[in-house]
């Protein structure tokens, strides 16, 4: 379960993902799949945030920023392309992930 905030009668979903190239051969390829998954994610419904970070002291390690209306958005954002075709299938056995469901504070 990711970390909600409920804005009037919908839970935000925040979720922040450490994700880390066991390869470092595999990074060109990596980067490449995480912005065709931010590009077809955006036009998801109820993607209200997908950005994607490429650190700057470790090029192995990237970081996802995601927020989603609900968590009916995320579930189907897991059976959508991009998920399916790109992040499970050929990112996943490539890195190290690490979620961090995250809390706004304001």
């Amino acid at each position: 379960m990711l970390a909600a905030r409920t804005l009037g009668e919908t839970a935000v979903i925040y979720a922040n993902i450490w994700l880390t190239v066991k390869d470092a051969a595999d990074v060109d390829e990596i980067r490449e799949l995480l912005r065709q998954q931010r590009r077809l994610s955006l036009q998801e419904p109820g993607c209200e945030r997908f950005e994607v970070y490429q650190s700057n002291n470790d090029p192995k390690v990237f970081l996802l920023v995601e927020r989603w209306k609900d968590q009916p958005s995320l579930d189907a954002h897991r059976l959508a392309t991009a998920y399916t075709t790109i992040y499970q299938p050929k990112v996943l056995p490539k890195v190290d992930r690490v979620p961090h469901p995250s809390t706004l504070i304001e």
